[in-house]
């Protein structure tokens, strides 16, 4: 059951996310959908007890929003500081997303590495926390592109785009120019889309 009472569209370098709250804090974190109507449909479909809000926001929110938008604009933000309200979320699946908001923008750790880190044997924990992180609720503040497969593969990635999206994310952290992005991986956001 969704804790959500309120949410907003706000934009970004990669494109309109979207993030919802309630009174124990962020409950929810949308990346880029194809325009904003699917963003809003989505939101109310995820939390469908939040309003959109109105300005101004929240403290707490308005501060999560400018720590993301500095992020996805190639500047330094340290997001682990955002209260998150994970009253909601498997046992398991909170302590994967402890583990994953400790690596660095622009690091990456395996799944089994994630798994090693809470204990558990590399196989098959390294395949439940790559389920985990398919259905984090907090992608950017939880950052689940940050965690790759095994032998420096890339990995799977559940939101819109997928590996694209998560090679942008990727190279977005590792150099803040869009022209070094580019060049590194050559892949705009959404090109498997297309």
């Amino acid at each position: 059951m969704s804790t959500a009472t309120g949410f907003t569209l706000f934009e970004t370098a990669i494109g309109t996310c979207g993030i919802a709250w309630g009174a124990a804090g962020i409950v929810g974190v949308q990346l880029p959908e194809a325009d904003a109507v699917k963003m809003r449909a989505r939101l109310r479909r995820r939390f469908p007890g939040a309003s959109e809000a109105p300005l101004p926001l929240p403290g707490a929110v308005r501060s999560a929003v400018a720590g993301i938008v500095a992020l996805l604009g190639g500047e330094s933000s340290d997001l682990s500081q955002i209260e998150l309200d994970m009253r909601a979320v498997p046992t398991f699946h909170q302590r994967v997303y402890e583990v994953a908001r400790t690596i660095p923008p622009g690091s990456t750790l395996s799944y089994g590495e994630i798994a090693a880190r809470l204990g558990e044997p590399a196989w098959p924990a390294a395949r439940d926390v790559g389920q985990a992180l398919g259905q984090n609720p907090f992608p950017i503040v939880v950052p689940c592109h940050r965690v790759v497969a095994a032998g420096g593969k890339l990995g799977g990635f559940s939101a819109r785009g997928g590996q694209s999206t998560k090679r942008r994310l990727l190279s977005i952290e590792i150099g803040s120019s869009a022209a070094a992005s580019a060049v590194a991986f050559n892949v705009p956001l959404f090109a498997d889309l297309q």
